[in-house]
């Protein structure tokens, strides 16, 4: 319960002090990568925990995290 109270108390403190114009600093990247087209479709034969396979134009719009690895 200390710890707790400890916790809280240098939260609310960290929070007093911080400044009310912060604004955080975003490096500045100047990188170019080439244009390689379109993304291709997916055309794996099995697929995990979905009822039908996936297709890119299901796709759109959403957030989209994929992780690749294969059986050896």
């Amino acid at each position: 319960m200390k710890r707790l109270l400890f916790g809280l108390m240098f939260l609310l403190t960290a929070c007093a002090a911080a400044p009310e114009s912060f604004e955080p600093v975003m490096p500045t990247v100047n990188a170019s990568y080439p244009d390689l087209g379109p993304a291709p479709e997916l055309t794996n034969e099995s697929w995990l925990n979905v009822d039908a396979p996936l297709r890119l134009a299901d796709l759109r719009g959403k957030v989209v995290a994929i992780e690749m690895w294969t059986f050896g």
